[in-house]
């Protein structure tokens, strides 16, 4: 017996050091990824092209400018810019692959003009690579994370790149040479060292348009810490010199001092309202439009999960369409110091995405707006944001719902669902599933996901594609990312890396490719694949770009833009 006892007691210690040593190996080889990555010698991206086209005339090439290839946001582009027919869609294979140096996700959705991509970054570094090849024409340090679309326009005998960044102590704008990277202006748009600009600014008729949001709500969690102050606001700069021409608070009234909590910090309120997308601009009207997060403190604003519009020219806010009141949420509410969560929290249904305008028949408009409620409205922007109809397509929650945006053809609205949840499937629930989930966690099929198509006029719904998993091992098939539209097809990423192009006729997935593995990049750069959300592809001149690598929430870390073309490398 004592001899059985001993074999077993080694066997134990054997197994638990073959555990030990897997364990030290897996975390050794993701480490090593991520601080290769972050060296100090491939800060800058190599090789640098030896020469390019001219880059004159940008725009009578095939483009995609800013975030909504479009100041209506539809996210959809028209077959002499998108240069892909739909036919030709099952034939894209990778063209190309760059490596972002130094970050865990790909936050930026690329532009692409004059034959030229230009891409912010999670380290604060915005890139101009060539389109047909990928490698590099110039890298500018802006210091702090640039997380929305580049915008191209002219500025007197420049061509430049609008960008804002997520700030470190401010939130700023620039303006940089769009051929050399040089630095033209750089304007503090919000001193707040809460202020982020996260949405992608919009330039319109020679100014700027810059949506301000902050992340003090997230900071509520923090033990002893004061919640809530910041505000968020939109900004009209002067496109030629930075100058400030108007900025308005979505919330007209300072916040003032509450309640103290339970710590005996004082509170402070209203606060919150943060524009967190691309703001759409109708310049026949002369009206901006902009849609708005969650209050982050008491009390509950009437500005907050709405629609506003703005003057164009003077800034005024025209009018407000709310579509969830008392949406009053911090992070406090989930995780750290409850302290600061209100007594009476909401869900965080914010609006992380981009209104669409887009035209009905008989001369009617409409503004499409997607909710983090899981809920798809129609306005009516030409009276005071009458609601035409609404949609829901799924539960919603704050990872849930349409998370970063929608698209728009001429007949309907293309919507994806994300309704993330945590669940695990039982053979995952173990003392040991944080090292699981990096090896096989597997999200429950039903868990989110899903392509929708309503009509514009009545938002019947067209057709539904439901929620995919395609690949051994993990599935996560809940759909955050923005979606985009060409002639005949609408592509969508997942939160397991596969990116899929479905008919606009019935949903049905056309080709579908899993980015989350390994690639050799063009700039040398080890590159990764995984998580696709945020940003959504892009399409021109007959390639398609996405963003690879997400790391919040509950998504794969990645670093890769990839390029897929007809033709491949």
């Amino acid at each position: 017996m004592r001899g059985l006892l001993r074999s077993s007691w080694f066997a134990c210690l054997y197994i638990a050091a073959v555990c030990i040593a897997a364990l030290l190996v897996f975390q050794s080889r993701k480490q090593s990824f991520w601080l290769d990555n972050g060296a100090p010698s491939k800060a800058l991206a190599q090789p640098f092209c030896s020469a390019g086209p001219p880059f004159d005339r940008p725009f009578e090439k095939p483009h995609w400018n800013g975030w909504g290839a479009g100041s209506e946001n539809r996210h959809s582009q028209p077959q002499n810019m998108a240069g892909l027919p739909r036919d030709q869609v099952s034939r894209l294979k990778l063209k190309w692959a760059f490596g972002v140096p130094a970050v865990t996700g790909m936050w930026s959705q690329p532009t692409v003009v004059g034959g030229r991509v230009f891409l912010g970054s999670q380290a604060g570094k915005v890139f101009s690579l060539d389109a047909a090849t990928g490698c590099t024409y110039w890298v500018f340090d802006a210091g702090a994370n640039v997380r929305g679309a580049i915008s191209i326009g002219p500025i007197g005998g420049h061509w430049a790149a609008y960008f804002g960044d997520s700030g470190v102590s401010t939130a700023n704008a620039y303006a940089v040479d769009a051929i050399t990277g040089q630095l033209l202006w750089k304007t503090v748009v919000d001193d707040s060292p809460y202020a982020r600009i996260s949405g992608s600014p919009v330039l319109e008729s020679g100014r700027l348009y810059v949506p301000v949001t902050g992340n003090e709500d997230a900071l509520a969690a923090k033990p002893g810490s004061v919640c809530c102050k910041f505000r968020g606001s939109l900004v009209s700069l002067d496109a030629a010199t930075g100058k400030l021409i108007w900025k308005t608070y979505t919330i007209s009234e300072e916040a003032h001092a509450t309640r103290k909590n339970v710590h005996g910090v004082q509170q402070w309120g209203p606060s919150g309202a943060g524009i967190w997308s691309a703001p759409t601009v109708d310049a026949e009207k002369r009206v901006v439009y902009t849609a708005t997060g969650d209050s982050h403190s008491a009390p509950a604003t009437l500005t907050s999960d709405a629609i506003l519009a703005f003057d164009m020219d003077t800034g005024a806010m025209l009018w407000s369409r709310q579509m969830t009141p008392r949406d009053v949420w911090n992070m406090a509410c989930v995780q750290g110091d409850p302290a600061n969560c209100p007594d009476e929290p909401d869900e965080d249904l914010d609006f992380g995405s981009s209104p669409i305008l887009v035209d009905l028949p008989q001369g009617r408009r409409a503004l499409i707006a997607a909710q983090k409620s899981g809920v798809v409205y129609a306005l009516d922007p030409d009276h005071r944001g009458n609601l035409l109809w609404q949609r829901r397509i799924g539960k919603g929650g704050n990872a849930g719902g349409i998370q970063w945006g929608a698209a728009a053809d001429e007949k309907n609205v293309y919507a994806a669902l994300s309704d993330l949840k945590g669940a695990f499937t039982d053979e995952l629930r173990s003392p040991f599933r944080s090292f699981w989930l990096r090896a096989k966690r597997r999200y429950l099929t039903d868990d989110g996901g899903g392509t929708f198509a309503l009509n514009l006029e009545s938002g019947q719904p067209a057709w539904t594609a439901e929620p995919q998993c395609d690949g051994p091992g993990m599935c996560k098939p809940a759909q955050l990312a923005a979606i985009t539209n060409i002639p005949g097809v609408v592509f969508s990423g997942s939160m397991d890396g596969y990116l899929r192009a479905y008919s606009t006729d019935d949903g049905k997935v056309l080709w579908a490719n899993g980015t989350a593995r390994d690639y050799v990049t063009v700039n040398g750069v080890k590159g990764h694949g995984g998580t696709i959300s945020g940003p959504g592809p892009v399409v021109a001149g007959g390639v398609l770009y996405v963003n690879s690598g997400y790391l919040m929430p509950r998504g794969l870390a990645g670093n890769v833009l990839l390029a897929f073309s007809v033709d491949g490398l």
